[in-house]
């Protein structure tokens, strides 16, 4: 069964760093789209940023441009987000999540995805 597993949130002050990571199982990612998405209470989920299944392009979120880095390592079937420069209203439930196999344009929907991870939580204070 394909699972992916977030780790790596905490609590951080702003302006520091974080470095979220995701690791599948059960299944080889190398052929799918990853992309990071975010939730904070009350509000639904908010694309962050991908990687596509090639790795020849990203995208980004307007509010993390510049300070957020989506990265994979298809050897160790892992996706990152390094986040610098945290501000307070970057705080919310991380998560991992993979399109189908050779996904085709930009996605960015949360239907884009279809394999989720639990969340990892990022809280970022003043």
């Amino acid at each position: 069964q394909a699972q992916l597993v977030e780790s790596g949130g905490g609590l951080v002050q702003a302006g520091g760093s974080l470095r979220l990571t995701c690791v599948g199982s059960g299944h080889t990612f190398t052929q799918h789209t990853m992309g990071w998405f975010r939730q904070t209470p009350g509000k639904e989920q908010e694309f962050v940023a991908h990687i596509h299944w090639s790795g020849d392009s990203t995208l980004y979120a307007d509010p993390v441009k510049g300070r957020f880095a989506i990265s994979r390592d298809n050897a160790k079937n892992a996706v990152y987000l390094q986040m610098n420069s945290l501000k307070l209203e970057d705080t919310a439930v991380y998560y991992c999540a993979a399109t189908n196999p050779f996904a085709r344009g930009a996605p960015s929907r949360r239907n884009d995805f279809h394999i989720w991870g639990q969340g990892t939580q990022v809280t970022v204070s003043s």
